[in-house]
């Protein structure tokens, strides 16, 4: 398994080839959807269920700025000059503005999330409607200057304003008790409490980056860049350098990480809160604010830099596949990866003690209407803002939802986010005695030949359930 430090560096540069809470909203109006109650604690459903364990709800989505596509491009010299047929955009056989073509002015961001429900039960009971979850989620988030992106590919300008650059990822487990009940005929309202187990957190920040051409064909890199890794067992391996100049001596520089051993790196608590307000028979207007909370990492690894200037090789391109006895995907990664390293250059800072970081949380208004003519067609209306950060994001989605059977409804929907347009579905199936939905928040667009979606927006959520 590749470490935590490797892995963060890999992220500036390849993370796009990947795949907050994660949840499909595409079914938000979908009325005996199980999992409604995760987009608004006040939702309820018409039967009770179970979750088929591990397979009862699993959601993974991104949204970004930039894609594989962007980062990884097809080789020109393949295959008359060179048996790879892929090559990253920092090729000197590609031109500039192909290569840069995919980043657009200013922060290019990705963030991607995954929730997997081991666990999960809704019931009726003690005046209301009654849930209980136990999830893994996991998240990770980029935000790169297009400077980056420029000065990696390396046109010609003798200075770079790099400017600030953050990654961060956090994997934890959670167990959740939700409730809801009806007050009167219009107001309905629920709460969920939470409670975090933290398993690993790891952040990334270059502040004021800045590269400058020296006269021996070296850059010089300054600014300052810091490591933060909350995770049991985990330490920071380092080696002996020397200075370039003459006379300055030795210093140690961050070269890997292990892990020894695992365990428990954090707790916290969180709460969900919402409302459903139905004004007539006609419009439903509802809101719910989710995962207000935080962890508590029990311990602080940091690594920074020195942030006096230093020399750096620059960027070089490698090959992605070979199929003539080229080296293979990992190898071509950890190379980059160790261009990165050196880009980084952190000194181990040992344990800072425990840090408390919020786990990020997100706003859902929404308005349905459904059609007095038949009252089997309903559209809705939902705005989602995420807060989190340089990993936030807003986003806007109008649905068609249409339940043609008591046992089967589901729909269709548009929307517009911080980073792209989408179309979604939602398929939700659901006779007595069990349950099987599937949905897309974002279409998969084209794929690579590895199953690796080449844009960065898209989702999948399926799940199998019980009923009764």
């Amino acid at each position: 398994m590749k470490t935590i430090y490797r892995s963060l560096c890999m992220m500036l540069l390849a993370t796009a080839a990947t795949a907050s809470a994660q949840t499909l909203n595409s079914a938000y109006f979908t009325r005996d959807y199980k999992f409604r109650h995760t987009m608004n604690p006040a939702f309820a459903n018409d039967q009770n269920y179970i979750s088929m364990p591990v397979l009862g709800n699993v959601q993974v989505a991104t949204r970004g700025d930039f894609g594989v596509e962007d980062v990884i491009l097809d080789n020109p010299l393949y295959p008359s000059q060179s048996a790879d047929k892929l090559t990253t955009f920092m090729n000197p056989y590609i031109s500039v503005d192909q290569a840069l073509d995919g980043f657009k002015s200013g922060d290019n961001r990705i963030s991607e999330d995954m929730n997997l429900t081991l666990l999960s039960a809704g019931f009726r009971g003690f005046g209301g409607y009654n849930t209980i979850e136990l999830n893994v989620r996991q998240s990770l988030g980029l935000s790169l200057p297009y400077e980056l992106f420029a000065f990696a590919k390396n046109i010609g300008n003798q200075t770079y304003q790099i400017g600030d650059i953050s990654a961060s990822a956090q994997a934890y487990a959670e167990l959740a008790f939700g409730h809801s009940r009806q007050l009167n005929e219009k107001l309905r309202i629920g709460a969920k409490l939470k409670f975090l187990f933290g398993g690993a957190r790891a952040d990334m920040v270059f502040k004021d980056m800045r590269a400058d051409l020296s006269s021996n064909e070296k850059w010089t890199l300054s600014g300052k860049a810091e490591a933060n890794v909350s995770m049991k067992g985990f330490t920071y391996l380092s080696e002996t350098k020397e200075y370039s100049e003459e006379g300055r001596g030795n210093y140690q520089c961050v070269d890997d990480v292990d892990v020894d051993g695992a365990g428990l790196g954090g707790f916290g608590m969180a709460v969900d809160l919402g409302a459903v307000y139905k004004l007539n028979d006609d419009w439903t207007f509802s809101a719910a604010l989710l995962d207000l909370g935080f962890i508590n990492w029990s311990n602080n690894m940091t690594a920074a830099s020195s942030g006096t200037p230093f020399e750096f090789d620059g960027f070089r391109d490698v090959a992605v596949t070979g199929d003539r006895g080229g080296d293979k995907l990992g190898d071509k990664t950890d190379k980059i990866g160790d261009q990165l390293k050196d880009f980084a250059n952190l000194t181990d800072q040992g344990d800072k003690g425990s840090r408390m970081k919020g786990i990020g949380a997100t706003l859902n208004l929404g308005a349905e209407y459904t059609l007095p003519v038949y009252r089997r067609i309903k559209f809705g209306a939902l705005s989602s803002t995420r807060f989190n950060g340089d990993y936030s994001w807003t986003e806007g989605r109008l649905s068609a939802n249409w339940e043609p059977l008591k046992w089967i409804d589901g729909g269709v929907n548009f929307a517009v986010n911080s980073f792209s347009a989408s179309m979604g579905w939602v398929l939700n199936i659901h006779p007595k005695g069990y349950n099987l939905f599937i949905g897309m928040d974002r279409l998969l667009g084209a794929m690579s030949k590895d199953g690796v979606p080449k844009g960065s927006n898209y989702s999948v959520a399926m799940g199998m359930n019980f009923t009764w």
